[in-house]
């Protein structure tokens, strides 16, 4: 407190300034500071000063002043060689006002982009967070294409530095977006900065598409490479957001592989981040293993009975296998920061190249004008003996008078003035020069220049073609190794409720109404996790919807209790209650759906003494029958008879019901559990994340029951059979085909056999149920690949091929289904004895069907003597023609009124052709 009040003094303080008068008196005159006045000057200067000079760089350059002055000290140091970084340090420190360390890790920084600084030595890796070594022990030199793009003295502005003894660039001319290419990020007082780095090859790219006018999109690419998910990008501009996502592998059922990490994100603070959700019990593992070394290899081992495919999405949800970044391209322009978009900023990077080339032409324009000049200066006073007006001049000024003299009848040829230090000049000439002088290499020098002269006048009149040139240069010379590292895809969204592990066990004690994971002596009611909401129905009819907790109080009476899912809408309640006014008991099947959690709700008509005789969660829609038994004392005829509730329809919880029976109900049970009344899922394949669905979104693979699976054919010639599960993960690049299995399915296939490199093809039925593992149907042997594969009945193969080196190449259309008859899934299939084939290809819609929601496959024909067909489709229409036993077949060109052609295909029997 006393610190405090000092301080309020010290900055309000009184300055007194004491006045001796000649009558010896004094007057004390106070001066006061406000703290506003202090915030309007010192603070707003220091805010500037951290904007402009330390955390914002500046449009011309994308750089900061410390990276600015590292690199034109490397750049004043450059002799080819490597040198010591804490050399590079010391040279800089010349220029930049603040110390060693500063600057030490801002060209650590630099090296670790790999882009304008070549390094040497234990730079730090910015994957593992590992540290780089001491600068006294680590070395660097420019690279070569820093020195193309970033120096030029002839264009750089200059400036004193910090203490007046040297010069510095303002800025440097940079000839290339390189703050796109490296990104950067900085905190300044009340401002901030985000700019992701983009690919090197896109880069330039783009600034070609921006000088053609066309319109450029720019994306993340990370050194790190993961996944990036742009849908929220917003050009990088403020408000923008991207999800970036390490890459995780599943290798079998007990190891996921994480080959790398997320933008900003190290191999270590990963690790912390699984640990720490493994000991929250966010995620079950057995063990996290770092094997990390020339590429990023995490190994997460879980334990028998843990699913991989949630564990994926666990990681992602609960750890920093995925992190969520804010762009925000702030950048320096005229002294003032502006906020804008990558391709605006890479718009005015590529055009201020352009002004930086046309100044360099300039400039080049000028010297060959100066040697053009001199050079026909010097052949003139050569070649007409101009030396020797001079042999009789006695001063100086009467020499530089006879020269200007003796070259007044060749000033016109020449296109500039001849000034007087021209004269001087050719006074300098030796005279063993002017004696050996080749009037013939003279001339060849001259017209080089002129030539050169003429390119660079073609240059600047088609500046934008000079600078698309340039650019392609770069392209050429610099782009190899410079592919995108990092892949876009479309993320989806994983809700963190439904990855969690079942964590805790709930318990109640139904009589008293309480429910929990705390009351461990009571009731076992199942699994579930910490974020789970629970539903509870009580014997008077009620129910409400809570959080798990370690104890709390619901009501009396529970009969029911579970985990609840508000996006399950396959979950159907079957119940009969008593209606406490009426004595009617009423039958009802309902789903509950939208609820305000912790509110009741009454399932009953809400009569006083009311209660439920019987109540089922049925989590596939499952329908029942029951069987009641009414009171002893009734009058009813038949005291114990059969009810299925197939019979009712699904309604919302507030529904009555139907009426069962209007006499007392002793009791109910259950008398046999019914089929799904909902059918089977409707699921959906979304080729773009890859994974399933029953929104609709992406490719409709059919309606799928208990006992039904999905066959995945991968691009490596194996095969696995996978539940419907919308859990699992499917790799879509490595995937050939993916579609609802059947049992009479036929897969057909071309691969080459990597030993005797030979081209087989085979027809098999899948034999295997085993779900989750992977079977190889083509050869195992080196270099071995598939190179073809369909599903359909009568797939039509294009094969290409040459009879020897000399010929054209050839094609043939194969159906395979004629070639080969169906054999076992190992056996290795009948040959295609072609010379050389070049090429296989079954087009892809003549080979995969689809099925509309009623799961009938789609099919084209009509049981009618004639149908049309597309003309590309007439040697597969005739083929599939033929294997239908439809004899003889007449073809016929037709053209309607579109003039595009098709086939007329005559049939002998009214069949149906099956085409797709």
């Amino acid at each position: 407190m006393h610190n405090d009040e000092l301080n309020n003094e010290d900055i309000e303080r009184e300055e007194e300034l004491h006045v001796e008068f000649t009558d010896g008196e004094e007057e004390t005159i106070h001066n006061v500071t406000p703290v506003s006045g202090l915030y309007e000057n010192w603070f707003l200067e220091y805010a500037s000063y951290v904007i402009l000079e330390r955390a914002v760089p500046a449009i011309e350059d994308g750089l900061k002043p410390v990276q600015r002055r590292i690199l034109h000290a490397m750049k004043e140091m450059d002799d080819g060689r490597f040198n010591k970084v804490a050399n590079v340090i010391g040279q800089t420190m010349q220029y930049h006002p603040h110390g060693d360390a500063s600057i030490g890790d801002a060209m650590v920084g630099l090296g670790q982009k790999d882009l304008l600084i070549e390094t040497q030595g234990n730079w730090g890796d910015v994957r593992t967070g590992d540290s780089a070594a001491a600068s006294r022990y680590i070395e660097a030199r420019l690279s070569k294409f820093a020195l193309d793009v970033v120096f030029n003295p002839q264009t750089t502005i200059w400036q004193l530095s910090y203490d007046g003894r040297k010069n510095e660039p303002v800025t440097l001319p940079v000839k290339f977006p390189l703050l796109l290419a490296q990104g950067v990020e900085g905190i300044a007082v009340g401002l901030s900065t985000k700019v992701m780095p983009h690919n090197f090859k896109e880069l330039i790219k783009g600034s070609i598409d921006v000088l053609k006018g066309r319109k450029t999109q720019l994306l993340p690419d990370f050194l790190t490479g993961g996944q990036v998910d742009v849908t929220n990008y917003n050009g990088g501009a403020r408000g923008g957001k991207i999800r970036v996502r390490a890459t995780i592998e599943k290798i079998d059922k007990t190891l996921l592989i994480i080959r790398d990490v997320p933008y900003g994100i190290t191999t270590t603070g990963l690790m912390e981040t699984i640990v720490k959700a493994s000991e929250n019990n966010k995620i079950k593992i057995k063990k996290v293993v770092d094997n990390t070394a020339a590429e990023v290899e995490i190994h997460v081992q879980l334990p028998p009975g843990v699913s991989p495919d949630l564990t994926i999405d666990a990681l992602y949800a609960f750890t920093d296998c995925e992190v969520s970044i804010s762009p925000n391209t702030c950048v320096i322009i005229d002294d003032k920061p502006h906020f804008m978009n990558v391709d605006d900023l890479l718009r005015i990077s590529t055009f201020k190249t352009v002004d930086l080339l046309k100044r360099e032409l300039e400039i080049r324009k000028a010297e060959l004008e100066d040697k053009w000049h001199h050079s026909s200066l010097e052949k003139i006073f050569i070649e007409n003996r101009i030396y020797r007006d001079i042999e009789e001049c006695e001063t100086w000024e009467a020499v530089l008078e006879a020269i200007d003299k003796g070259l007044d009848p060749f000033k016109p040829l020449l296109r500039r003035e001849v000034t007087q230090d021209d004269i001087v000049r050719l006074t300098e000439i030796k005279i063993k020069r002017i004696s050996k002088y080749d009037s013939f290499k003279a001339d060849e020098y001259i017209r080089r220049l002129e030539e050169e002269m003429a390119e660079v006048d073609d240059n600047l009149a088609n500046l934008i073609r000079y600078a698309i040139a340039y650019f392609e240069g770069l392209l050429k010379k610099y782009g190899q190794g410079k592919d995108r590292r990092t892949i876009v895809k479309t993320f989806d969204v994983i809700n963190a409720q439904n990855v969690a592990i079942a964590n805790q066990k709930l318990y109640m004690n139904a009589k008293d109404g309480f429910i929990g994971t705390s009351l461990r002596k009571d009731e076992f009611v199942c699994d579930c996790s910490d974020m789970d909401d629970i539903i509870v129905f009580r014997k008077d009819g009620k129910f409400t919807v809570t959080k798990v907790a370690e104890k709390a109080f619901v009501g009396k009476d529970i009969i029911l209790a579970g985990v609840y899912n508000k996006n399950d809408e396959r979950m159907v309640y079957n119940m009969i209650y008593v209606d406490g006014k009426s004595g009617v008991s009423y039958a009802k099947r309902f789903s509950v759906k939208s609820i305000t959690r912790d509110k009741e709700y009454d399932l009953t008509k809400g009569e006083k003494n009311s209660k439920v005789h019987y109540l089922t969660a049925n989590p596939n829609s499952e329908s029942e029958v029951v069987t009641l038994t009414l009171a002893p004392s009734v009058t009813a005829r038949n005291k114990v008879f059969d009810f299925d509730f197939a019979e009712l329809m699904i309604k919302g919880k507030g529904s009555n019901g139907n009426i069962i029976t209007k006499y007392p109900v002793k009791k109910v049970v259950q008398k046999s559990l019914g089929d799904s009344t909902l059918g089977g899922r409707e699921i959906f394949y979304d080729e773009v994340i890859g994974r399933l669905n029953t929104e609709g979104r992406g490719r409709y693979l059919g309606s799928f029951n208990t006992d039904d699976t999905i066959l995945v054919i991968y691009e490596d010639g194996s095969y696995e059979m996978t539940s419907f599960d919308l859990a699992n993960h499917y790799t879509v690049e490595k995937i050939k085909v993916l579609q609802k299995f059947e049992t009479e399915l036929v897969v057909s296939c071309i691969y080459y056999e990597g030993e005797n490199k030979t081209y087989y093809v085979k027809r098999f039925k899948v034999e295997t149920s085993t779900i989750g593992k992977r079977f190889i149907f083509i050869s195992e042997s080196k270099g071995s690949r598939l190179e073809a594969v369909s599903t359909h009945p009568q797939p039509l193969a294009d094969i290409k091929f040459k009879r020897d080196r000399k010929s054209d190449k050839e094609g043939e259309k194969l159906l395979l289904s004629e070639f080969i008859d169906v054999k076992g899934w190992k056996a290795m299939g009948n040959k295609l004895n072609y010379y050389k084939i070049l090429e296989v290809e079954v087009p892809k819609q003549e080979f995969q069907h689809q099925e509309d929601k009623t799961g009938a496959k789609k099919a084209v024909g009509a049981k009618r003597g004639s149908i049309e067909v597309p003309a590309e489709l007439q040697e597969l229409a005739v083929a599939a023609a033929k294997v239908s036993g439809n004899q003889p077949v007449e073809l016929e060109t037709v053209s309607n009124d579109t003039d595009s052609k098709s086939t007329k295909l005559t049939l002998k029997e009214k069949k149906q052709i099956n085409l797709f």
